[in-house]
């Protein structure tokens, strides 16, 4: 507990003015510690400036350096790469869309014409961008269509997102690449991946049913039976569940 002198006190006995004697040396040692460490401390100042300003400048131009690069280069970059990404996401949706011609749009779509960029322009032009790595899953997806299934994984592969669909779409196409390429095993690890990213009621029994189908190559069938009957219990308004009946007593036969 704290003690202080009240204005006037005197001591009455030999015992009480010993404890102020005590308590006035020991608040002269703190003091004068204090004022010693005090003047280690602008000795070392004194000593260092130089190098503390230095590095004050260094963090203070790294700083100035950043925002002025998102200033006057990247953000400009991004408005650029986005503005290129009109041309070739028409083809790309015209492919989509289309029941013919399907190869010479999506190859519009990556190479581009009449001097537009493509896609795979895009990402060598503008990589880092926001608009690089859409245009990588656009890319990973055309040659999908085209049933260029190393090229898209290639591409799929370069391509994050943390959107709940997109991401989920990327992973699932890289599984559905290598299904084409009667790689199984790695088609259904990119399908759990592809189930992992997000729960809605669009990606997830898409990827569910074809992590199925894949778990039934395998001879997976516990696997494949879980897979399937999470479509009937949890999603059983979606399109996979119309025969989802058939499959699991495909899967239940086979075990």
């Amino acid at each position: 507990m704290a003690t202080y002198k009240k204005r006037g006190f005197k001591p009455k006995t030999k015992e009480e003015e010993n404890q102020l004697d005590v308590q006035d040396s020991t608040t002269a040692e703190v003091f004068s510690t204090l004022d010693e460490s005090a003047s280690k401390t602008e000795a070392w100042v004194s000593t260092n400036q130089n190098y503390i300003l230095g590095l004050i400048g260094v963090i203070a131009v790294g700083v100035l350096g950043y925002l002025a690069y998102h200033q006057f280069v990247q953000n400009p970059k991004e408005a650029s790469a986005a503005n290129e990404m009109y041309y070739p996401q028409q083809y790309f949706d015209q492919a989509l869309n289309s029941t013919t011609a399907k190869d010479s749009l999506y190859t519009l779509a990556l190479n581009g014409a009449e001097g537009k960029y493509g896609f795979l322009d895009i990402i060598d032009e503008y990589p880092g961008t926001k608009a690089a790595n859409l245009s990588n899953y656009s890319a990973g997806m055309a040659y999908l269509g085209m049933q260029k299934y190393q090229e898209a994984i290639d591409h799929l592969e370069d391509f994050k997102s943390d959107d709940d669909i997109l991401g989920a779409l990327g992973k699932g196409g890289i599984g559905d690449a290598f299904m084409q390429l009667g790689q199984p095993s790695d088609a259904l690890s990119y399908y759990e991946a592809a189930i992992a990213h997000s729960d809605n009621n669009y990606t997830t029994p898409r990827f569910l049913y074809k992590a199925g189908v894949a778990a039934l190559e395998l001879n997976e069938n516990s696997k494949a039976l879980k897979f399937f009957q999470r479509i009937r219990d949890e999603f059983s308004s979606s399109d996979e569940a119309n025969n989802i009946d058939t499959f699991i007593g495909m899967a239940n036969s086979n075990n």
